[in-house]
């Protein structure tokens, strides 16, 4: 008697292992997103405590900032705004003192800005990119939608204010592109507590 495989018992072999690599790759794919939009969320995290520790510090611009001038501390502390929808949020000086975000572009210094329109500067330090594939969904103040969001942070404890002072607590909320059910959130309140879910 011949001992060995029939070409039938071969095929079946090979196709069960094709669809378990295949199922096992599914899988992983998924996976990855999902870890690229916790990665996100939790990043987002440590760039709100980044703005928090700037200000209680009390630590002067950056160098090599494009717009703002380096080595001064800002009258307003410094912030972070959010856009929704957007795959970025900004890193800034409030050199005007405002608690909000200028994007304008003058000749003030951020020493000599001041309250009004067209009165500060641009006062961007960094960009901070989202990772592929992800965005920012939802902006919330407390439970109110919102399409821009500025959390602004002043020394010395520090204090936060959330849109000009108009909110306690702030949802920002990241998904995937392709599928926006999958979210993650980050929560900042005034008084400093951030929590990512």
């Amino acid at each position: 008697m011949d001992k060995g495989f029939t070409l039938l018992e071969i095929v079946m072999v090979t196709s069960i292992m094709l669809i378990l690599a295949l199922v096992v790759f599914l899988d992983y794919r998924g996976t990855e997103k999902d870890f690229a939009l916790s990665r996100s969320a939790h990043k987002l995290s440590q760039d709100l405590r980044q703005g928090v520790e700037m200000a209680m510090s009390s630590q002067k611009t950056p160098m090599g900032c494009e717009q703002v001038e380096p080595g001064v501390f800002p009258k307003g502390g410094y912030g972070i705004y959010f856009v929704q929808d957007a795959q970025s949020y900004i890193l800034f000086a409030d050199c005007d003192n405002e608690k909000d975000y200028d994007s304008s572009v003058t000749t003030h210094t951020c020493v000599d800005a001041e309250p009004g329109p067209l009165k500060s500067l641009n006062e961007k330090i960094e960009e901070f990119f989202l990772e592929e594939g992800i965005k920012i969904k939802e902006l919330q103040v407390d439970s109110v939608q919102v399409n821009e969001l500025e959390i602004t942070f002043t020394p010395p404890d520090p204090t936060i204010t959330i849109n000009k002072g108009d909110g306690v607590k702030a949802v920002i909320t990241l998904c995937l592109k392709e599928n926006e059910d999958i979210i993650r959130k980050v929560t900042i309140n005034n008084v400093g507590l951030i929590d990512t879910e």
